[in-house]
């Protein structure tokens, strides 16, 4: 499904406060405060079918619901994010008020693009439900694709994947992409990845992978790994902070994934306790060719380096 929503002109506030700006974790370079010059700003948040706090979404008001997305909505427009991964994220739905988050979130935080993707099963007799991944977005978003692992009867997990091409990187094209990965089961995930590798086996250009992997850096061996190997994809070095649960973070299970033609300049976890997650955000940049070379050296390494 795409959602293409033009201009600001439309934008309006559904009430409650605006939430405190607070952040946890250093950059590796730079402050995300400043929009860094050549750079692509992204950000990788599971949104929680915007229940925030509450056990179930299905246990909330429709106010409530929209108050939520509204609070999320604060943090994109004052971190100002060129594309945003967004993971549990309805469209119309009987149990988080009947309408779509998505489109919701686009037009409050002023994004003109967004894709959403539908990755649960259908709902027996008139039970709408319909939730998956998302891009927002800054910049057009071409070559949309949505695919759905469907890897047994509970799976509801997928990844939405989209090009966009950045002036900060003199216009190169991009594929970025919102993965959710199951939650309890090893073999699942490294199924789900697979799928993820078939798609982009080929891909010889720039690639960030963003979203909620439901996997430590330290269990990568048994799953994230095949992004190391098959897609070349890394995790920045120098930031490893808990993103789950937001309210007492305990282990990093979201990520921003580049490939070796992309660094990051900025990388932190926000503090910001919108969802049952943190959100991740970065800033990357293109490499010379002589970091290319030493990026190689360090993916060699990289099975050494603990970042759980």
């Amino acid at each position: 499904m795409t959602i293409s929503i033009f201009g600001r002109s439309g934008r309006r506030r559904l009430g409650g406060r605006r939430h405190a700006p607070r952040r946890a974790v250093a950059t590796q370079r730079g402050t995300a405060a400043e929009n860094t010059p050549d750079s692509l700003r992204l950000l990788s948040l599971n949104i929680a079918h915007a229940r925030r706090k509450a056990q179930h979404q299905g246990l909330l008001k429709d106010s409530t619901i929209r108050r939520n997305l509204e609070l999320i909505a604060d943090v994109l427009e004052r971190e100002r994010p060129q594309v945003v991964a967004l993971q549990e994220a309805d469209g119309p739905s009987f149990w988080s008020g009947g309408f779509d988050h998505v489109a919701t979130l686009a037009a409050l935080a002023g994004f003109p693009h967004a894709f959403r993707g539908k990755h649960n099963r259908a709902a027996p007799g008139r039970l709408d439900l319909s939730y998956g991944t998302a891009l927002l977005s800054q910049l057009p978003l071409s070559a949309t694709h949505s695919q759905a692992f469907v890897e047994s009867w509970r799976d509801s997990k997928g990844f939405v994947a989209a090009t966009v091409a950045p002036e900060a990187l003199d216009g190169e094209p991009v594929d970025v992409v919102s993965i959710h990965l199951d939650f309890l089961a090893e073999r699942v995930r490294r199924r789900q990845i697979e799928q993820l590798v078939e798609r982009f086996q080929d891909h010889d250009g720039h690639l960030v992978v963003m979203g909620d992997f439901n996997c430590a850096w330290s269990e990568r061996r048994r799953s994230l790994d095949l992004l190391l190997h098959e897609l070349k994809l890394r995790p920045c070095r120098d930031s490893a902070a808990a993103t789950y649960p937001a309210w007492r973070p305990l282990v990093r299970l979201d990520w921003i994934l580049v490939s070796e033609g992309l660094d990051f300049s900025v990388y932190e976890t926000l503090d910001d306790r919108i969802s049952d997650h943190l959100g991740v955000l970065a800033e990357v940049h293109r490499r010379t060719t002589a970091e290319r070379g030493r990026v190689r050296a360090q993916a060699r390494r990289l099975p050494s380096v603990s970042l759980a």
